[in-house]
Parts: structure tokens; C-alpha cells; sequence
């Protein structure tokens, strides 16, 4: 018995020492996190979760030797460690290279029209269903980490914004792929503006999308969201 207490006391303290690291990582980084949301449109919450993931908050040897905070692959210069990791000469360039990431592939680049700079877990499928990473369960990862730490309160919310049902779901690869590629059929009482904020997303966006000239809908309509 005495073991078992000594291995959940170990337990219980490394788990507060990684949520403490968290903690001190978003507030190091959440400026710069915002900074690149407002000026690209990819939700800070979703940044943050993203790299607290791929760096251990910053602890991992990449983040530490090479600044890099996303696990991007490629050159770096540095004698201290061996790795096919991308090296940045600050966190701010390995920030800047994950968005340029995200706009250069065209997987990702459909992302920055299709959602808005709040909804974090269409983000999440997107990113996910675009084949960021191998793991079935990252997308999952990803989204406790955004809950759990309330990285949605960096978003860009709009002050009557509630979260659509079904943003406690978890998700998985097929799921995410669906969230990228399934229409909408608009079904009676719909509205697009119901629907945009259903969705995380805006009217403007929605009629751009679907090459609509007015707000009408009609029963059964497939729309692109």
C-alpha cells in the first residue's frame, strides 16, 4: 500500500509540475501568439495548444537548442545537438515559419477563409485532417490542451459568442476529414446567421463561399462551410 501511494504521490507531483511549466509558457508566449492571430487569422488558443504540445512547454531539447517550438522539420547550424529539426534564431521566427507552414500548404491554406479566428476546434479537425501529424489522437491532445488551460479566452470572441454543441466531442481522423469536406443542408428555420455562429464563421464568409447575392435559404440547400 505504501508503494502505491508513493508512486500516485510521484504521479500527482509531476502532473503539477507540467501544468505549472504550461502555465508559464502561455504567459511567456501569449502575446505573441495573439500578435500572429491578428495579423493571419489562426486562433491564438490553437497556436499555443500547438506548441505546448510539439515543445513540452518549451522544454523539449528543439525548443531549448534550436527554438524551435512546432516540430518543423529541416536545416539548423547547431553544435549542441544532432537533429533533423528546423533551427530559428528566435521563437518568434519558429512562430512566424508555423503560420507560413500553414499558408503554404494548400491542405492548411483553405483554413485561414473557411473559419474564424475563434473557432478553435474546427482549427483543430482542419489541421488535423490535413495531416499535420501521424498520431490518431493529436487532434484530441490538442483540444484538451486548449480546454484545459482556456487558451479560448486569447480568441478574438465576439462578447455574445456561446460555443456550438458539440465542441466536448471527441474527435478523430475520420471526423476531421468529414469537418473539411461535408457541406451543410440547411434545414427548416435556418438562417445564415444561425448558421454562422453555429459554425464559428461570419455571413460574409458563408455567401462568399456559396456565390450568394442575399441571405435566403431554401429547405435542403447544401452550403460550404
Amino acid at each position: 500500500m505504501k508503494k502505491v501511494f508513493t508512486l500516485l504521490f510521484i504521479s500527482l507531483s509531476l502532473c503539477a509540475a507540467a501544468q505549472n511549466r504550461a502555465i508559464t509558457y502561455i504567459e511567456k508566449y501569449k502575446d505573441l501568439a495573439i500578435r500572429q492571430m491578428n495579423e493571419h487569422g489562426l486562433p491564438a488558443s490553437v497556436i499555443l495548444g500547438i506548441s505546448i504540445h510539439e515543445s513540452g512547454s518549451g522544454t523539449s531539447k528543439i525548443a531549448k537548442y534550436l527554438n524551435n517550438h512546432f516540430g518543423m522539420k529541416g536545416q539548423n547550424s547547431s553544435k549542441k545537438i544532432r537533429s533533423e529539426y528546423r533551427g530559428y534564431d528566435s521563437v518568434e521566427d519558429s512562430y512566424q515559419d508555423f503560420i507560413g507552414a500553414m499558408k503554404r500548404n494548400r491542405k492548411f491554406e483553405v483554413l485561414f477563409d473557411k473559419y474564424s479566428d475563434y473557432d478553435y476546434r474546427n482549427w483543430v479537425l482542419g489541421i488535423q485532417g490535413g495531416g499535420y501529424a501521424a498520431s490518431r489522437i493529436w487532434g484530441s491532445q490538442i483540444l484538451a490542451i486548449i480546454k484545459q488551460y482556456r487558451l479560448y479566452e486569447y480568441d478574438n470572441r465576439p462578447a455574445d459568442y456561446t460555443e456550438p454543441a458539440g465542441y466536448d466531442t471527441p474527435i478523430g481522423p475520420t471526423k476531421a476529414k468529414i469537418a473539411i469536406s461535408s457541406p451543410y443542408k440547411v434545414k427548416k428555420g435556418d438562417t445564415l446567421s444561425a448558421i454562422a455562429k453555429r459554425y464559428g464563421t461570419t455571413v460574409k464568409r458563408l455567401m462568399s463561399k456559396n456565390s450568394l447575392s442575399n441571405s435566403k435559404l431554401s429547405i435542403g440547400q447544401k452550403l460550404k462551410l
